[in-house]
């Protein structure tokens, strides 16, 4: 896509467009991978409570390397830091607060998407390495909203956001809205709503890369 008059957004970036759209005072929890960049460029203007799935209520950036306390990780065995009035809790109170509906938001990735709001991102084919699903489906169903962070397509040029999802299912009909490194996109009534695009990239485009058909906002970039 290199040779096309649109720059797709860097891992960091995509992760700032999602941190722009967090309320604040809401409870979110960030799932492996793109969505663990989001607490590195969360704005201090706003006050957002991190949650993690092994039991810290409260946590912040990723250390400087000089200061990394190798007792405190997330979820994802990633270090991280601590803001002021965070807590630690026992694994199961964790999972009674994600089952429990207290979490407003939680942000996932994804290899598939369904315009339905299907979410597969835990195994690809029975040869996966993974044994099972994990907490990302406690996560995908107790939290009051889902949203997926992931690039538009594979490294190979295959759509991730598609009509019927084709991998294993973590959770039907859950995800409301997706970050991708070319477009912001909502899922409404089984249908892909286009909010933002890249500048440069076209609707077109957009479509060709996307395998369902994509409904443009007004506000869309032409």
């Amino acid at each position: 896509m290199s040779s096309e008059a649109f720059t797709p957004l860097s891992r960091r970036e995509m992760a700032a467009r999602i941190a722009e759209d967090i309320h604040d005072g809401w409870y979110v929890n960030l799932g492996i991978g793109i969505p663990t960049l989001v607490a590195d460029v969360l704005p201090d203007s706003k006050d957002i409570f991190l949650h993690s799935e092994n039991g810290i209520l409260g946590f912040g950036p990723a250390p400087d390397p000089e200061h990394i306390d190798p007792w405190l990780i997330n979820a994802g065995k990633q270090h991280v830091t601590l803001r002021p009035g965070a807590s630690f809790f026992h694994h199961a109170d964790s999972f009674a607060m994600i089952r429990g509906g207290h979490l407003d938001l939680c942000i996932l990735g994804a290899f598939e998407v369904s315009s339905a709001g299907d979410i597969a991102n835990w195994s690809t084919s029975a040869h996966d390495a993974a044994p099972a699903v994990g907490g990302a489906m406690d996560l995908a169903v107790g939290s009051k909203r889902v949203w997926v962070a992931t690039e538009h397509t594979t490294r190979e040029g295959t759509p991730k956001l598609v009509e019927h999802c084709t991998y294993p299912l973590t959770a039907p009909g859950v995800v409301s809205r997706i970050y991708t490194n070319l477009a912001v996109i909502d899922v409404e009534d089984s249908r892909f709503i286009v909010r933002t695009m890249v500048p440069g990239l076209t609707r077109e485009k957009l479509q060709n890369l996307t395998g369902a058909k994509l409904y443009f906002m007004e506000s869309a970039n032409a």
